[in-house]
């Protein structure tokens, strides 16, 4: 699990992702162990999470590479993914100004989950990161247009690069003022 953070408002959307991937490898139990662990907040620091993998048995990759926002036709795209027991779930946020859609994507099949309009704040993440965010939009949020929505996202990706090691220290950021056609990018992704 990872990172990405949207905002629709009524004249654009801004969507950031961290970067990064991390992969385990070892006894079920363990790895499980491991990443209740990291998803809660109680490993702070990479070098933690290292010693911690080594401690329990765990191999462990962990990769800053991972673009995970895009913007595709005018809509921004964001996703996060997580396996478990080989099967591989995605989710999707899709965003243009005054709209989003949330889809699940498993085994070659997408479903919309969700769908909005206005003004709203869209967070993908594990349940610290999510935590995190929260509270910096509770803290910083007034409001404000676009501008004030990109300082706010970049502060939540900031500060929960600093208190969680499942977060990368930096992220991709991109923004657009288009009312693109959501429904047609994701007819063409649910095929």
């Amino acid at each position: 699990m990872s990172l990405v953070i949207a905002f629709v408002g009524e004249n654009g959307a801004v969507m950031a992702g961290d970067r990064r991937s991390v992969f385990f490898l070892g006894n079920d139990a363990s790895v499980e162990r491991l990443e209740r662990e990291l998803y809660s907040g109680r490993i702070v620091a990479d070098e933690d999470l290292h010693r911690r993998s080594d401690a329990i048995g765990i191999r462990l990759f962990v990769y800053d590479d991972r673009c995970k926002v895009a913007l595709r036709n005018g809509v921004l795209v964001g996703e996060v993914t997580s396996s478990e027991g080989g099967k591989v779930r995605k989710r999707r946020v899709y965003a243009a100004a005054g709209r989003y859609v949330i889809a699940e994507f498993e085994a070659g099949e997408g479903t919309v989950t969700q769908q909005g309009e206005g003004s709203v704040f869209v967070v993908f993440g594990s349940e610290i990161a999510k935590k995190i965010t929260d509270a910096v939009i509770q803290a910083h949020w007034k409001r404000g247009g676009l501008a004030q929505a990109v300082a706010v996202i970049r502060r939540a990706m900031e500060k929960a690069g600093r208190e969680t090691a499942s977060v990368s220290r930096e992220c991709d950021l991109l923004q657009t003022t288009e009312r693109a056609d959501i429904d047609a990018l994701l007819a063409e992704d649910l095929g």
